[in-house]
């Protein structure tokens, strides 16, 4: 088995990646949230140009899969015309940017979100590596500490602060500074070598020992709450899609219902909106246990995955025990789960995993060679 393939960034709407299935556009929205009319009009676009399924991704992008090189210029040419396409590459891997979906209109959360967006977007910010990003999120109770970012914006014991990823130290900031002073953490980040080659995260660049600018003092980290399940919020109702894919007909439906908000745990928020919609492919269950599930695109839609995995999980469902989570890897990567999970399962070859508990895709089995019929006995 050949060790897998580590890019070291993400694909984008300029800059897509080649998959099993052609290439995957990555859509970053602005301010996570498309209109009716954006909605409607990627839901035309993944069908005319790619093979009419939408991925959502760990950091609420929208991911149209199935594009091929040919249809891409005209693919971008719609998006532009939508309002979601960046000036060039650089700006577009900056604008890496995770907000919590339940701000308000005009709300603290709200207007940094859109503050921190325009400074990314300026000649001068700092050319960031492909998987460096920005959470956002102002509200009492965090709830995007499992969301990957590396520079979070949030609420301190005394008001707002900036977190590095990774650590417990802190530096205070206002509506006014918290912008600018993500932009200079993410400068001294660069200037300190943590993107060598250009590649880096922050928390394993503290790991290694870099020592934070002296305005960075302790500051306790609040405990998150935990990923929302489906139903009625304060600011529409919140819809899951099996394992975080949509087709562009369910997704041109909800269009038609209200503008849409794109979360970090694979669901889409329908503003205002206070009755689930009855279309295909929506999880309105908070029980299901395809919910539990991290599952990648597996083979053949990814050419480093070693076996299909969605009907796996499919079958697996509901054999999963109660409460615990199960992580499904068509390859040592572990990209729909970086950290560890309760039960990993690593595919080795077609139709056979390595059974793993309580850690990442590439950690040492407890079982290996395991056919899906012996899985489900081992689970």
């Amino acid at each position: 088995m050949s060790a897998p393939v580590v890019h070291g960034w993400c694909p984008g709407a300029l800059r897509p990646m080649m998959s099993g299935d052609g290439l995957v556009v990555r859509v970053r929205a602005p301010l996570g949230r498309l209109t009716q009319e954006q909605a409607a009009g990627v839901a035309r676009l993944a069908a005319e140009h790619g093979n009419g399924l939408i991925d959502m991704s760990a950091r609420a992008n929208v991911q149209i899969r199935g594009v091929s090189p040919a249809s891409h210029p005209a693919l971008i040419d719609g998006l532009t015309a939508l309002g979601l396409i960046d000036r060039d590459v650089a700006a577009e891997t900056r604008r890496n940017l995770v907000i919590q979906p339940f701000w308000s209109e005009g709300d603290l959360t709200h207007r940094i979100a859109h503050a921190l967006t325009e400074a990314l977007a300026q000649p001068d910010a700092p050319d960031l590596p492909g998987k460096f990003g920005f959470a956002v999120e102002c509200g009492p109770e965090p709830i995007l500490r499992a969301t990957s970012a590396d520079i979070r914006i949030e609420r301190g014991e005394n008001g707002l602060i900036l977190r590095p990823d990774g650590s417990d130290l802190a530096a205070p900031v206002t509506e006014d500074t918290a912008a600018e002073a993500a932009l200079d953490l993410a400068r001294w980040f660069l200037a300190s070598g943590g993107a060598p080659e250009g590649r880096g995260r922050m928390a394993r660049h503290l790991a290694s020992g870099a020592v934070l600018p002296g305005q960075f003092r302790e500051a306790p980290v609040v405990a998150g709450a935990a990923a929302p399940a489906p139903g009625t919020t304060s600011a529409g109702q919140l819809v899951a899609l099996e394992f975080g894919q949509i087709t562009a007909s369910t997704l041109a439906a909800q269009a038609e219902l209200a503008p849409i908000r794109v979360t970090p745990w694979r669901m889409l928020l329908l503003e205002g909106m206070t009755e689930a919609p009855d279309l295909p492919g929506l999880i309105h269950d908070a029980h299901d246990p395809r919910l539990r599930i991290d599952v990648c695109t597996g083979a053949p839609g990814c050419p480093q995955a070693l076996s299909p995995t969605r009907d796996l999980a499919r079958t697996l469902a509901p054999h999963l025990p109660a409460s615990q989570r199960l992580h499904i890897s068509g390859c040592a990567k572990g990209c729909a789960h970086p950290g560890p999970a309760a039960l990993t399962l690593t595919a080795t070859a077609p139709a056979r995993f390595d059974l793993i508990r309580d850690g990442r895709a590439d950690a040492t089995p407890e079982a290996t060679g395991l056919a899906p019929d012996q899985i489900k006995k081992a689970i």
